[in-house]
């Protein structure tokens, strides 16, 4: 196909927490990239994901939920999203539909509000989870998202079971500039596999465990050697922030550590299509959430080209 009718950009996937953001992105995928959890503040970081076409490539940015920053680690946490709003040609905002209720669309007004620059590019509005939603419900916010002549098309989907999502696919990349592709056809992510193993290590402590330790804890992968005729060797590293939250972390007589190591690999090894060992440690590291240098050591830090 000639490069003068690739279309190719950005598209930078928005809403609160819970939203289903990770869930749509790996929807589009057709395949897990991103960890998904109903816990809020799942994804802590702009994660690209690339769907390729002979026709078109569109690099999807999930970006954390849209909260009210209460500690430094939101605030970089939002400083994610703000990068990928500059670095979007389209912006998809999704919302939980069955979270609207008699209140509308107002979280949806405020947003567009607090970030002007969507109104200047081409707006999608994805409304979540219909498969949940009561039929009102649903026809009251499509033609109150209408009269806000803002949104270039209004898409009713459910992201865990898929409906819909071709017609996403296909608006959005109708919405791209003519462009050659950024990336290689094989790439579905420009992230390493490192971060993808820390972020299932994170997966299963959010399944696993309840009230702080997810939200206090952190993952490092220490070593990662591959190893073709035997298991992938994989050392991780888990911070937290007491030591009270180390003893719940590994549980009496390590039993709790051990449940989270034999999850944690079984989730590596269907990414990476590999057997591996994984070893697993923590380390108390005080208030890293508050710690700007800690934040900068864990990845947070937004590098400016």
């Amino acid at each position: 196909m000639s490069q003068q009718t690739i279309r190719c950009g950005y598209a930078a996937i928005i809403g609160k927490p819970n939203a289903g953001k990770s869930t749509l992105l790996n929807a589009i995928l057709g395949q897990k990239l991103v960890i998904t959890n109903p816990k809020p503040q799942t994804t802590r970081k702009k994660i690209l994901g690339i769907l390729n076409e002979p026709e078109f490539q569109v690099i999807f940015m999930d970006t954390p939920g849209i909260i009210e920053p209460k500690y430094l680690l939101q605030e970089k946490m939002m400083s994610h999203v703000y990068l990928a709003l500059g670095d979007a040609d389209v912006f998809l905002i999704i919302a939980d539909i069955t979270e609207l209720g008699d209140g509308g669309l107002k979280y949806i007004e405020k947003l567009l509000e607090q970030f002007p620059r969507i109104s200047r590019r081409p707006a999608i509005l994805l409304l979540n989870k219909i498969d949940k939603a009561q039929p009102e419900i649903l026809e009251k916010a499509i033609a109150e998202a209408e009269q806000t002549k803002v949104f270039k098309h209004i898409i009713p989907i459910s992201a865990l079971n898929g409906q819909n999502v071709p017609d996403v696919i296909r608006f959005v990349a109708e919405c791209m500039p003519i462009h050659p592709k950024y990336f290689p056809d094989d790439i579905v992510s420009d992230e390493i596999e490192r971060f993808f193993v820390s972020e299932i290590v994170r997966e299963k402590i959010l399944e696993l465990y309840h009230d702080e330790i997810p939200y206090s804890s952190e993952i490092v992968i220490e070593e990662f050697t591959e190893r073709e005729n035997s298991k992938h060797y994989i050392a991780a590293m888990i911070y937290i922030e007491r030591n009270s939250q180390k003893s719940i972390l590994i549980g009496k007589k390590g039993e709790q550590i051990k449940k989270l190591g034999e999850l944690a690999r079984a989730g590596i090894e269907e990414f990476l299509e590999h057997p591996v060992y994984l070893e697993l440690r923590v380390k108390v590291r005080d208030g890293w959430r508050t710690d700007a240098r800690a934040l900068r050591q864990f990845g947070y830090d937004i590098k400016e080209d």
